[in-house]
């Protein structure tokens, strides 16, 4: 087969889920409803579920409004929360276009965690309003899942959030990414025998992602001194001419140029790999954004994270050709996928449990560890440094590692030990893959034309 033939073929292959998505979204009119979870034989159970019997779980709400927690779906209930000022790679789409995407995520919640979640579409562009918003919804929630938010926006209405509401709040573009990225990294440490300490990090974009990494990758011992970041003018660092409005405008990115690079390193991202021993690349999508001859001049045995989508910022045949040890990407087709599926779902299975009143970055450290002891005690190899999606057995895992850090840092409001939170989680996702394997037995879900989704 020629070359031409190849590369069209695999277009042909890349472009199927595109095609499929509208096919199946035109049959099914969106992914998800509601389900009843009680038992209902009669209308006069009616009194029991709602009117006159209700009153009572009302009143003693009332009294505690925690209850609420226990009572009534909220404890298993969050809000996939967005203005959609930043879909995917699709940008300022608005809040109606983002809806089939929310509709996605609160699947995956479903299907891997076992979680009940709600796409949340709201007309607001505003942070401060969008501050407001989060807060007058959560009496109804048990957690807030930010997603799709533009930067520093997504910051700003994060770091508030956790401070201001008391049910956990988080934001899967900068902790999910920056917990599976994180994991990763753990592991090809270990595999090319480096310390964390003496690790030298080159962060290419200043996004979500890689700001949250960065926090994530100093909590396991990275030293911010010998880390480096590139946003889209070149090399952070402290005098760069910018920089003071940077400070004004996003100071989560002025605190990173502070932080990190002391040498004052000047450039772009050839310069800024240079004599490194990994980059970690979420900036836009390549190929050719890296190129093979600036691998060659990253330390021996090099680790690149090119986690952009739907094309990485090299290809990886290229960065190992370039002589990297270990590459990881955002896509399934290659080995080691960065896939922040691995994590929300888990994390949100987690805290729930608990109770949790926030979810911090510690507690997203814990999860990167959990998930990177999980790949290590299955062996590691330079294609498999992070567990698959297919590996479901990681999730309970994930969920326990969260929930007791929660219980350890005095954020939780339920108290279990490590074996309940694991055969609880255990428990919810199992129910939901059973309740799927059900709906679809009985064909409650029709099936598709050809009998399955992917063909």
């Amino acid at each position: 087969m020629s070359d031409a033939c190849r590369d069209e073929k695999r277009k042909e292959e890349a472009n199927k889920p595109y095609k499929l998505a509208m096919e199946y979204a035109d049959i099914y009119g969106g992914k998800i409803e509601i389900a009843p979870r009680v038992p209902v034989y009669h209308l006069k159970d009616f009194a029991v579920w709602y009117t006159p019997g209700v009153a009572e779980v009302s009143r003693r709400i009332a009294e505690k409004p925690d209850l609420s927690l226990e009572y009534t779906n909220r404890w298993n209930t969050i809000a996939v929360l967005t203005n959609g000022t930043r879909v995917l790679g699709l940008g300022d789409v608005g809040p109606e276009a983002s809806l089939p995407v929310m509709e996605g995520k609160a699947l995956l919640f479903k299907y891997l965690g076992g979680v009940d979640a709600f796409p949340v579409t709201i007309r607001v562009k505003d942070r401060k309003t969008f501050v407001e918003v989060a807060k007058i919804l959560e009496p109804t929630f048990g957690g807030i899942n930010l997603e799709d938010i533009r930067s520093p926006d997504c910051f700003y209405i994060l770091e508030t959030l956790r401070k201001e509401l008391n049910i956990p709040v988080w934001h899967d573009d900068q902790q999910g990414t920056a917990g599976a990225t994180v994991a990763g990294l753990i592991n090809a440490l270990k595999i090319t025998g480096r310390s964390p300490q003496e690790t030298k990090v080159a962060f290419i974009g200043c996004g979500a992602a890689n700001i949250a990494g960065a926090r994530l990758c100093f909590i396991i011992g990275i030293r911010p001194e010998n880390t480096i970041m590139v946003d889209s003018k070149g090399i952070l660092y402290k005098s760069r001419p910018d920089m003071e409005k940077v400070r004004k405008k996003n100071p989560w990115k002025y605190e990173m140029a502070v932080k990190t690079n002391p040498e004052e390193r000047k450039g772009g991202i050839a310069e800024a790999l240079e004599g490194m021993d990994v980059v970690i690349a979420a900036s836009k999508p390549g190929p050719g954004v890296i190129k093979p001859e600036w691998i060659e001049k990253m330390n021996k045995d090099p680790i690149v994270f090119a986690e952009a989508n739907p094309v990485p910022e090299i290809w990886p045949w290229e960065a190992k050709e370039a002589g990297a040890r270990i590459v990881a990407t955002g896509r399934s087709d290659f080995p080691n996928q960065v896939n922040n599926s691995l994590v929300f779902p888990a994390m949100f299975r987690g805290v729930l449990d608990v109770r949790a009143r926030t979810i911090t970055d510690e507690m997203a450290s814990e999860a990167a560890k959990a998930l990177a002891k999980y790949a290590e005690e299955r062996g590691l190899r330079e294609d498999y440094i992070i567990p698959t999606m297919e590996e479901f057995e990681v999730f309970p895992y994930v969920a326990a590692a969260t929930a007791l850090k929660a219980m350890e840092q005095g954020v939780a409001r339920k108290f279990l030990s490590r074996n309940e939170i694991l055969e609880r989680a255990r428990y919810m996702i199992s129910r939901s893959r059973r309740m799927m394997e059900v709906l679809l037995e009985k064909e409650i879900i029709k099936k598709p034309p050809k009998g399955k989704i992917y063909y």
